[in-house]
């Protein structure tokens, strides 16, 4: 009978190294892998304005600002867009803003980029799935208590499906993705015909935000209110960072799955704003603007506005699937370049990157936790991270532009990363990513400024310390590499003695085969067994004498119960008396049919390991002996047929986890 799989059942069976290829996406299911997160910021970036807008208490009147607010938004999403479409083509192999800062502005610039964009990818999952838990609240209100229970449970639900892998998680997350684009482009459309044909309603019934202090209506309020609503540019960089994911021709496919995102983003955003104006929302605390659209257009509980809410609800949590896709990739390009941990690029059995999946479910959850799931509370930490390598990405691409312009028609020479060969549009080229540049380093410098006080200060200090710690990393790993290089020197391979102690606490089965293998090996060996009980010790030193009848077997005393201590003192005397030989520690490991049962055992050989692997010259071999249920029956024979009382048989199996065995 086979045994149930639980990872089989929860993530799949594992992929073939050979099946990467066909983990590639289509241009539809890239849309809802990596647009999910630009899309889903119209449901709140409208929202977040008003709400800083509300604190100079005009009412609707100043509200009137979002509209060019909006306005001025939608055209630096144009700006970064074509941007971003020249790195799709300049940088086919992906990578975004850290492979364009790596290869024209250098190592520092890229880790900055990279930090940023890390540190936004986490946020991007708590601040998608915390307002996908208010859009859910906004109309089961008796669910609002339980707000960071839901986004919790929905982060580690969104991290399984993405352990499967990307083709598959964006198979699923596609339904969800086309469904809210469905509802939301019927809400416009019901709602523009309502304006045109005068029948659009204002909203009635909100539990309006109150401020206890109202600011006066300045640049500054203004500015911070723009800053805001730019949380809808968010998301834009995925697809530059994820190209590798697309089908064949890659660099084509993302660039029109871009396009196709970015008209989609601000049509929905300079809509909603639109529209929001229009029937005098509110920003408040338990219901959002999505909610009081859809209420004022479908009619409250009617079937279409709980759709509507749905469709949100829904693109908000996908909305952290772009992250899932991105962070990933992103944390294995550092990796590989030393400065991240190896272990994040390193591919699961569903080809993905499985540690840095769960790396980022396991910060946004913490991050989820202390902001108490709420949204408000986590925007002054977001878009400052997205916008600095906004900035940085469009200006390596503005280095790299200039020297496009210095080759000669039909010159090609290779880059860091890429070939960089003659463009004769390359002065347009330049002037859309250094406008971007400007731009974006603007509005980077507005968030920073106008944000701080509110948490914007956090990410500000946050990405420094995370590229120090990049770049103390990176120092490790290359003294590692230095240490271990072999370049210009001749090792001293030459044959060495080895000694062989044999690591016993106890005389069994286990003990046998430790015995046979060290013989085995045809060098000198000795047992050793630490005497943390003289009763004990004697017991064992006449089972030796009867059972394995041969070698030496050395009491070492150790009156405070010491494990560690005997052994290594016995290994230095050792080293002492054979000058240069290695000492080969043998020690016995117990396996169990099963977790559980093994958890019953001491399982301590770890201990030792770390204990003794300081040590020069010294080699640790565990020998497993399994114990498996069919075999205990002829155990207890064994007990029986030495005359051993079944109580001492009993106690004796009890011990066999003891590590030295």
């Amino acid at each position: 009978m086979r045994k149930l799989n639980i990872g089989h059942i929860l993530i799949g069976k594992p992929l073939a190294t050979k099946d990467l290829p066909h983990q590639a996406v289509s241009k539809r299911v890239g849309l809802a892998v990596f647009a999910s997160d630009a899309l889903s910021s119209t449901a709140y970036a409208t929202q977040e304005m008003l709400i800083i807008l509300s604190l100079a208490g005009g009412g609707a009147a100043l509200f009137g600002l979002s509209i060019p607010l909006a306005i001025a938004i939608a055209v630096l999403l144009v700006i970064v867009t074509l941007s971003y479409r020249q790195t799709i083509f300049a940088y086919p192999g992906g990578g975004g803003a850290y492979i364009v800062a790596r290869d024209n502005l250098g190592e520092l610039p890229a880790q900055i980029a990279g930090a940023a964009l890390l540190t936004d990818y986490i946020l991007t999952v708590a601040v998608s799935i915390s307002a996908g838990v208010e859009q859910i609240t906004s109309g089961f209100q008796g669910l609002i208590p339980f707000r960071v229970e839901i986004a919790v449970g929905i982060i580690i639900l969104m991290t399984i499906v993405n352990l499967r892998g990307v083709k598959e998680s964006g198979n699923i997350f596609a339904i969800p993705t086309y469904f809210f684009l469905g509802t939301m482009f019927l809400t416009l459309g019901i709602g523009f015909i309502k304006f045109i044909t005068g029948t659009l309603p204002t909203v009635e019934g909100v539990e309006v935000l109150r401020h206890s202090v109202a600011e006066p209506l300045t640049l500054f309020l203004i500015l911070r209110a723009f800053s805001s609503g730019c949380t809808a540019l968010t998301g834009i960089e995925a697809i530059s960072n994820g190209i590798t994911a697309f089908e064949q021709p890659r660099s084509r496919n993302a660039a029109i799955t871009l396009v196709w995102m970015s008209s989609i983003l601000i049509t929905l955003f300079l809509g909603i704003t639109f529209l929001a104006h229009q029937i005098v929302a509110q920003p408040s605390e338990v219901e959002t603007v999505i909610s009081q659209l859809g209420r004022t257009i479908f009619g409250d509980g009617s079937v279409l506005y709980y759709l509507l809410l749905a469709g949100t609800a829904l693109i908000l949590l996908m909305a952290a699937n772009t992250s899932y896709a991105d962070f990933p990739r992103l944390a294995a390009l550092h990796a590989g370049d030393g400065f991240l941990p190896r272990q994040l690029t390193y591919r699961g059995g569903r080809l993905v990157f499985a540690w840095g999946i769960m790396v980022l479910a396991i910060v946004a959850s913490l991050l989820v936790i202390l902001a108490r799931a709420s949204t408000t509370a986590l925007i002054p930490l977001y878009a400052v991270g997205v916008f600095l390598s906004f900035t940085i990405s469009q200006t390596g691409m503005v280095v790299r532009l200039l020297k496009v312009g210095k080759l000669k028609p039909g010159e090609k020479i290779q880059g860091l990363e890429t070939a960089l060969e003659y463009d004769p549009h390359w002065k347009k080229h330049l002037a859309i990513s250094a406008i971007g540049a400007v731009c974006t380093f603007i509005v980077l410098i507005i968030f920073a400024v106008t944000k701080f006080a509110s948490g914007a200060w956090f990410v500000v200090v946050l990405i420094p310390v995370l590229v120090f710690i990049f770049f103390r990393i990176h120092h490790h790993y290359k003294e590692v590499a230095h240490s271990l290089s072999l370049q210009g020197t001749r090792p001293d391979i030459h044959k060495r003695q080895v000694r062989t102690l044999i690591l016993v606490d106890d005389v069994h089965a286990g003990t046998a085969l430790m015995v046979n293998f060290a013989k085995s090996l045809d060098h000198p060996w000795q047992a050793i067994h630490v005497a943390v009980s003289p009763e004990k010790s004697e017991i064992v030193t006449r089972k030796w004498a009867e059972r394995i009848g041969e070698g030496e077997l050395i009491i070492e005393q150790s009156p405070y119960r010491l494990l560690t201590e005997p052994i290594i003192n016995r290994i230095e005397m050792i080293q002492s008396e054979t000058p240069g030989c290695f000492v080969h520690i043998i020690m016995g490991q117990l396996v169990m049919d099963n977790f559980l049962e093994q958890a019953l055992h001491q399982n301590s050989a770890f201990i030792f390991n770390i204990a003794l692997s300081h040590m020069e010259r010294v080699v640790v071999t565990s020998v497993p002996y399994q114990i498996h249920h069919h075999s205990e029956q002829s155990v207890l024979q064994e007990a029986l047929e030495t005359e051993e009382p079944v109580g001492a048989w009993a106690e004796s199996v009890a011990r066999q986890s003891v590590p030295q065995n």
